[in-house]
């Protein structure tokens, strides 16, 4: 039984033959192979196009900035997953990666939702100023939390948010998306009462969708990088188990406040 609308049938993506493999119309031995860098293939496979050379710099330094973050709930998740399943390397990955959301790891995807949702409203006639605002505060009416914003650690500045920024207004990379994540700032400040950091997530979508890659897959580079950090913490984990020790100091975290204990 059929279900959804069916598709084509066909993929672009790659061709496998006796002698010769072909990705995106490539010859991926004879052509891609030593030529393309790891981030400009994967540039290649996601858009079907090599990236330019700002494109690539910046695709660079995006992935480095979130690869790794300490003992967030992805790397804890994995170091636990490994230590109960050293059998398993791709589970414990897995396990990780699964936690990339709205609030960890994956909030770069609903920033670029609000950048794109204020570009509508510039579109629409209002000012840059005006159309953060507008955004901001139907956020926060909404009692959502603003993504791109707050951080538990980095404040009042988040240093790889404001590294990201400097580097594309120096290298001429900032367009209309960076210029609108810097009127969120004032504007996030007035919906909330109060300043909030932005956070490593904004400036990633601001500048992944000023470079035109497709926003509808900006939250493929914080799951790309992090499973990069995710398989850092695991080789450490072969060598210097914590993942128990993390599971006990849990169990001795937590309070029994169900009744029926003695």
């Amino acid at each position: 039984m059929q279900i959804g609308k069916p598709g084509p049938g066909a993929s672009a993506l790659c061709h496998v033959g006796a002698d010769r493999i072909l990705v995106r119309g490539r010859d991926l031995a004879g052509d891609l192979m030593g030529r393309l860098g790891f981030t400009a293939y994967f540039h290649f496979l996601v858009t079907g196009k090599e990236p330019s050379e700002e494109q690539r710099y910046f695709l660079d330094l995006l992935l480095v900035a979130i690869a790794e973050h300490g003992l967030t709930p992805t790397a804890v998740a994995a170091r636990m997953t490994y230590a109960a399943a050293p059998e398993a390397l791709q589970g414990a990955v897995a396990a990780g990666i699964l936690g990339a959301g709205s609030v960890i790891l994956g909030a770069s995807e609903s920033c670029g939702k609000a950048l794109l949702a204020a570009q509508a409203e510039v579109d629409a006639g209002k000012s840059p100023e005006t159309a953060a605002d507008t955004v901001a505060t139907a956020i926060r009416q909404r009692g959502e939390r603003m993504p791109g914003f707050g951080h538990p650690v980095h404040h009042p500045v988040d240093p790889r948010a404001e590294r990201i920024l400097v580097l594309a207004e120096q290298r001429g990379a900032a367009g209309r998306m960076v210029r609108l994540a810097r009127h969120f700032v004032p504007a996030v400040a007035r919906a909330w009462g109060r300043s909030l950091p932005m956070n490593v997530s904004m400036p990633i979508a601001a500048v992944l969708i000023d470079l035109g890659f497709p926003a509808a897959m900006i939250k493929a580079i914080p799951i790309l990088a992090r499973t990069a950090g995710l398989l850092a913490h695991i080789a450490e984990e072969q060598e210097r188990p914590i993942g128990f020790l993390m599971a006990g100091k849990a169990e001795d975290a937590i309070a029994y406040d169900g009744g029926g204990a003695g």
